[in-house]
């Protein structure tokens, strides 16, 4: 048993949508639960860090990223049982978005690829349900930034 399976409480996760113009940053998991699926960037919070703390550590951990104000976004529950019904893992994730202002992402730390992935274009990167429904919130908060005029 890892520290976080059989928790004797939730585990707080964070998760940030990074929006830059029509897409959305995603990165693939290299560690477990799931490697090899794709999601937002984000992790679990530390003990003494904020919310919005841990939002902006685990971007630049994993993406090497940093980004403008952080608006939340929604939150997931994620219960899995074993085989016997006992919870296994239990996390619940706070979900924040952000525009991207610059740099490039590079995957590090326990994510292997990163990538801008269009918002209307998400279904070969398989993901689940609840990071759909996450994105289309960001989608409505972040607004493509105004145009300069000349």
């Amino acid at each position: 048993m890892t520290g976080r399976e059989y928790p004797a409480r939730p585990i707080v996760g964070i998760g940030i949508a990074v929006i830059k113009g029509d897409s959305v940053l995603l990165c693939q998991r290299g560690t477990p639960p799931y490697p090899g699926s794709w999601t937002l960037p984000g992790g679990a919070q530390d003990v003494g860090e904020t919310c919005e703390e841990a939002a902006r550590r685990e971007l630049m951990e994993e993406c090497g990223l940093e980004v403008g104000p952080l608006y939340f976004c929604a939150h997931v529950d994620t219960i899995r049982r074993d085989a016997d019904g006992r919870v296994q893992f239990h996390y619940t994730i706070l979900d924040f978005c952000a525009r991207w202002v610059a740099g490039e992402p590079v995957a590090a730390t326990d994510v292997t690829s990163v990538v801008w992935a269009p918002m209307d274009a998400l279904e070969p990167y398989r993901l689940w349900s609840e990071a759909h429904r996450v994105i289309g919130i960001a989608r409505r908060l972040i607004r493509p930034a105004p145009r300069r005029s000349r």
